[in-house]
C-alpha cells in the first residue's frame, strides 16, 4: 500500500478484473465459437446497423487493423455482410449473426452479471454503477497532460 494512492489501487483492481472477466468469457463463448471482442463487435454492429467500419471502430476497444481483420473473418464465416453504398462501406448482420446472438446475449449477460449478483445487493450494485458512470463520463472530458 506505500506510495499508492486509494484511486490508482482502484485503477490496478479495476484492471485486473476486466482481464480476469475477459479470458473467463473467451472461454465462456467459445460454446458459440465466439471470442469476447467479436461478441462485441457483433452486439455494436447489431444495435446501430448499418454503420461503417470507422464508426465501429470507435465504438470498440480493437485497433482499426484489429477490424479490419476481424471483418474480414466474420464476413468469411457468413456472420456480416458489407454493402457499398455510393462512398460509404457499410457492415450488416446476416440472419446466422442474428441467430447465434439470440442465443449468446441471454447467456454471456447472465454469466457476467453473475460477477455481481453472487457478491453484491441489489443497492451496492446501484452504487457501484452510479459510482462507475460518473467516473467514465469525467474520463471521457480528461485531457492527457502534456509530456
Amino acid at each position: 500500500m506505500r506510495n499508492h494512492t486509494l484511486g490508482s489501487l482502484i485503477w490496478v483492481r479495476l484492471t485486473r478484473f476486466t482481464n480476469q472477466s475477459n479470458q473467463m468469457s473467451n472461454e465462456f463463448l467459445k460454446r458459440f465459437d465466439l471470442t469476447t471482442a467479436q461478441f462485441d463487435v457483433l452486439m455494436q454492429i447489431r444495435i446501430f446497423q448499418p454503420l461503417s467500419q470507422m464508426e465501429l471502430a470507435e465504438k470498440v476497444t480493437v485497433t482499426q487493423g484489429g477490424i479490419s481483420r476481424m471483418l474480414v473473418r466474420l464476413e468469411k464465416e457468413g456472420y456480416i455482410v458489407r454493402k457499398h453504398d455510393w462512398k460509404t462501406k457499410t457492415i450488416s448482420l446476416t440472419m446466422k449473426a442474428e441467430s447465434i446472438l439470440e442465443q449468446a446475449f441471454p447467456e454471456q449477460s447472465a454469466f457476467q452479471s453473475s460477477f455481481f449478483d453472487d457478491v453484491l445487493s441489489e443497492e451496492e450494485q446501484q452504487t457501484l454503477y452510479s459510482l462507475m458512470t460518473r467516473v467514465h463520463k469525467h474520463s471521457q472530458k480528461k485531457e492527457i497532460p502534456p509530456e
